[in-house]
């Protein structure tokens, strides 16, 4: 699977899919710097190749934000990687287009890890 990072808030998943289905992908697609776009994809795809196990011998993922190796697929993968910390230009831009309170959202071990 390639998705590393999921948003779990109800208003924030509801409010991106309202984003997607308005054109949001496209215009995300158009709007983000493809080579900075490119470049997130394969800092994710690093970050979560290094989560694998050494002796992991079942399949591996592959792919960057998503599971794409270029371009925009889900937004939702996009902020959810931007706001665990991730540098990612969709999920900036996401978060713009929102205009989400950065400060709301906090980075951290969940309960009882």
């Amino acid at each position: 699977m390639p998705t590393l990072f999921w948003l779990v808030d109800a208003e924030v998943r509801d409010a991106v899919s309202q984003l997607e289905a308005a054109g949001g992908v496209r215009r995300a697609e158009a709007e983000v710097d493809a080579e900075a776009l490119a470049d997130a994809h394969a800092r994710h795809a690093a970050e979560r190749d290094r989560r694998i196990p050494a002796g992991h011998s079942g399949p591996r993922p592959s792919g960057g934000v998503g599971g794409t190796r270029r371009g925009v697929k889900c937004l939702h993968a996009h902020l959810a990687w931007f706001l665990a910390g991730g540098d990612d230009p969709v999920g900036a831009w996401t978060a713009g287009e929102l205009v989400l309170d950065l400060s709301d959202f906090t980075v951290g071990p969940s309960p009882g890890c």
